[in-house]
């Protein structure tokens, strides 16, 4: 999959909520995001450059850049994290949890994350069963019944008596299925409009 362009930030500030230290050497490029939860921190070292649309939000913990470190554009960095000096991390890159060695180069788009993490799906059947307001047995001869065949709207006595073109029909239709054409648009009018004021043409 390719990696889409990133689109210009328009924000002209950084936003800094929390415990947030940063070296005056550092370089933060605007419509960053650094906020830190309560008990947790953000601490940028020198030289460190963070490139614009980055996001670091801390929580349970500490996101550490350590000296050097470079953030492209767009990366997120979620929880609590520490990124070794002189790493290169491109843009568009998440991390969550994540800690990184020193010297590393990550490609942009990259995705770096706690594998301890599990998401368990629960199946549609599962949660249809499992819902209180029906009885289960109720459900299953719900979910196994067929469904309704739609049928053509009825014609009324001025349908019969009003001339509709009709167009050749296909040898691959269907019966009971409606057409959605000229002659099904004027079925419809002649039944929303009984006496015939719906169908007056130019």
């Amino acid at each position: 999959m390719s990696l889409q362009p990133l689109q210009l930030v328009n924000v002209p500030h950084v936003r800094i909520v929390g415990e947030v230290t940063i070296h005056p050497s550092a370089a933060i490029a605007p419509g960053t995001i650094l906020q830190a939860a309560p008990d947790s921190q953000i601490v940028i070292a020198a030289g460190v450059c963070v490139g614009m649309g980055t996001i670091l939000n801390a929580y349970g913990g500490k996101i550490e850049l350590e000296t050097g470190v470079s953030l492209g554009a767009g990366v997120l960095v979620v929880g609590r994290s520490k990124i070794g000096a002189n790493t290169c991390i491109g843009g568009a890159t998440t991390i969550y949890n994540a800690d990184l060695d020193a010297l590393q180069v990550i490609p942009a788009g990259s995705v770096l994350g706690d594998p301890s993490r599990r998401v368990e799906l629960i199946s549609d059947r599962q949660t249809s069963l499992s819902t209180p307001d029906m009885p289960t047995s109720e459900m299953e001869d719900l979910w196994a019944s067929e469904p309704e065949e739609i049928t053509e709207i009825p014609s009324t006595d001025l349908a019969e008596e009003t001339t509709v073109e009709t167009a050749p029909q296909s040898p691959q239709k269907q019966p009971g299925t409606p057409v959605f054409g000229k002659v099904y648009v004027n079925q419809l009018l002649l039944t929303l409009f009984p006496q015939g004021h719906g169908l007056k043409r130019s």
